[in-house]
């Protein structure tokens, strides 16, 4: 009867880990671009932390990807200015018409995240990255640092 038991338990495990094996896998090929960083992300050691004049360099040293890095680079900051406005304005008219801490709280959090994504898709519009492949250049410069990084060591 003790056997039966551990039986069971094991087909159900094994009904469970085959489903979730296909949900990897089915979520998997609809992320496949991820695969792009993953030797970045799944790193035993960090990159060492860059700065905005180590990009400057990787913007002369590369003439094909330099200029859209430093385009990509220039959009995020569109991005953190529409997050500022959209937490701000949506927090204050929450906070104008229901005096409610929590309510002007998820409002703030809310505008933040709207902001952001409006701010995204302006500079998309404004600076043209739909023309560039911004995460190309995002590659080859952290190809290019973990290279100059190693050199260093």
């Amino acid at each position: 009867m003790g056997e039966s038991a551990a039986d069971s338990s094991s087909q159900s495990q094994s009904f469970l880990k085959r489903h979730w094996e296909e949900y990897k896998e089915f979520w998997g090929e609809r992320f496949s671009i991820l695969d792009n960083y993953s030797r970045f992300i799944k790193r035993d050691q960090p990159l060492p932390s860059w700065s905005s004049s180590d990009v400057d360099e990787f913007v002369a040293a590369d003439p094909v990807h330099g200029p859209t890095l430093r385009t990509a680079r220039e959009a995020a900051k569109y991005g953190a200015a529409g997050s500022v406005i959209g937490a701000v304005s949506t927090a204050a008219v929450a906070w104008k018409y229901s005096r409610s801490p929590h309510g002007a709280a998820l409002s703030f959090g809310a505008g933040a995240v709207f902001g952001w994504t409006f701010g995204q898709e302006f500079a998309n519009h404004w600076l043209q990255l739909y023309r560039l492949d911004t995460m190309a250049a995002q590659v080859k410069f952290l190809d290019w640092w973990e290279k100059k990084s190693a050199g260093r060591a």
